[in-house]
């Protein structure tokens, strides 16, 4: 079972998931704008919400996003098991972020977090991220990170309702990360 640590950054915490996050997290999760664009069905229901919500207390892999400010649950932000991948060490970033919050640097704040926790608490070897090419909104918060574009994975993923797309493929190594950090590792 991973541990996931509490963390904060100037406008977030970042912490597991719990049981009475089920509203807010139903809220965007069942928004058609939302899932889509990171490939998953937008919810149906708070039954489904609530299956979901248990998986990420159970797995302990994805962290809930909560603006300080207000407490709200705005998203989430996990590293995953990357299926494109067979090496060990390596871990794929996936985040969403609702609707209300598109745009406000959020989704850029988290993963620069996250990217941080894997590589010097988790001592990942690489980190992974994809995002489907009409999804610009994702490509820049990639780039701001400071992600390696690796080209395109053509026909990389089937959503749940045939579609298929290209995968954006992008990656950064341990070493990559701290040269950008400045820092040793």
């Amino acid at each position: 079972m991973n541990i996931l640590r509490t963390m904060q950054t100037e406008r977030l915490i970042l912490r597991p998931f719990r049981e009475d996050d089920l509203e807010e997290f139903y809220a965007y999760a069942s928004d058609p704008e939302v899932g889509p664009k990171a490939g998953w069905k937008p919810h149906d229901s708070r039954n489904e919400s609530w299956e979901v919500l248990q998986r990420f207390i159970r797995e302990r892999e994805v962290w809930a996003l909560v603006e300080k400010d207000t407490g709200r649950l705005i998203g989430s932000i996990g590293l995953h098991q990357d299926t494109k991948r067979s090496c060990e060490n390596i871990k794929m970033l996936g985040y969403v972020i609702g609707r209300p919050w598109w745009g406000k640097g959020y989704a850029t704040e988290a993963a620069k977090a996250v990217l941080q926790y894997g590589f010097r608490h988790m001592r990942l070897r690489m980190v992974t991220i994809y995002h489907y090419p009409f999804n610009e909104r994702s490509r820049r918060v990639i780039e701001k990170c400071g992600f390696s574009r690796e080209g395109i994975l053509r026909m990389g993923s089937q959503l749940w309702n045939g579609v298929i797309y290209d995968d954006v493929c992008y990656s950064m190594t341990r070493e990559e990360y701290f040269l950008q950090e400045g820092a040793k590792f």
